[in-house]
């Protein structure tokens, strides 16, 4: 028997929590923010009375509006999850954060160690830096996850803004150096299971890791892929020309690399992780079975 709460219920990776299929007498129990708002120490404590392990999947991630809205954004991402790990270390349950590959500057030439400097380019990544030091002070029992490029059937992301400008458009350009890995929000959720199984089994692997799918490319090897995939089912396929990043200038910085080294979470847990592209299928058809989403 295990109850696990997860926050930003309605986000990419919380609705994906909310559709696991669980080991039996499990239960996960998922909060939105009009329903619990992290930035509330009042709502925070009616979220971890009863819970086993609670899952931080809220955050503020509109990358160039945080530029505008830093204060929102540090709330969020920065003191929250402070608020939350302080709530679960007084409720005795361990905490999975997750965060992402912006709090490196991308100016390494190999892929990330958890144990590389952070120098975060924006408010975004340095803000969810900050996060993760708040959670490091205030939980010994925690582990944060730092992936990269999130995308879901639902929701606004890089997979769906393709498809939309493919739809109106005869040809996008899209960039072509900025490298990661495309992680799909549904294997992100099916790694916090096999983590939380687990830390609720009685493993003490805390500490901070990298999850992503396996494989990279950079955001028009991505587009390609998604047009590549997704011709047969959209009667068309626009052109798409591959930019740098200079052509293409945005409020906040990107990192060039968000190569992460996945090494330590497997040892450690060995969730599910498969190619990106083999994911990226299985979304597509997701998305162009279901036209409503």
């Amino acid at each position: 028997m295990a109850r696990i709460v997860v926050t930003g219920a309605n986000g990419q990776l919380g609705t994906e929590m909310l559709r696991l299929a669980l080991p039996e007498g499990w239960t996960i129990q998922g909060y939105t923010r009009a329903e619990a708002d992290i930035r509330d120490p009042a709502a925070i404590q009616r979220l971890v009375e009863g819970a086993d392990l609670l899952v931080n999947a809220a955050a503020y991630t509109a990358v160039d509006k945080a530029e505008e809205e830093p204060d929102i954004a540090y709330q969020i991402n920065a003191e929250a999850p402070g608020l939350l790990a302080a709530a679960c270390r007084e409720a005795g349950i361990p905490m999975i954060h997750v965060s992402t590959d912006y709090v490196f500057d991308g100016s390494k030439a190999g892929a990330y160690g958890e144990g590389d400097p952070v120098a975060p380019l924006g408010v975004y990544g340095a803000s969810k830096e900050l996060g993760e030091r708040a959670v490091r002070k205030e939980l010994e029992r925690h582990v944060i996850l730092r992936t990269s490029w999130v995308y879901a059937a639902q929701g606004r992301n890089f997979v769906n803004t393709m498809l939309r400008l493919g739809a109106e458009r005869d040809a996008l350009r899209v960039v072509a150096d900025q490298h990661g890995a495309p992680t799909a929000a549904g294997d992100i959720a099916a790694a916090i299971l096999a983590i939380s199984e687990k830390l609720l089994g009685g493993s003490t692997a805390y500490g901070t890791y990298h999850y992503t799918a396996e494989g990279v490319t950079s955001w028009h090897g991505f587009a390609e892929a998604i047009f590549d995939l997704a011709e047969p089912a959209l009667g068309k396929r626009p052109t798409v020309e591959a930019i740098p990043t200079s052509a293409y200038p945005t409020p906040a910085q990107r990192p060039a690399n968000s190569v992460l080294d996945c090494t330590k979470v497997m040892a450690a847990f060995a969730p599910p992780r498969r190619p990106w592209r083999t994911a990226l299928e299985e979304v597509l058809r997701e998305i162009l079975e279901n036209p409503a989403l």
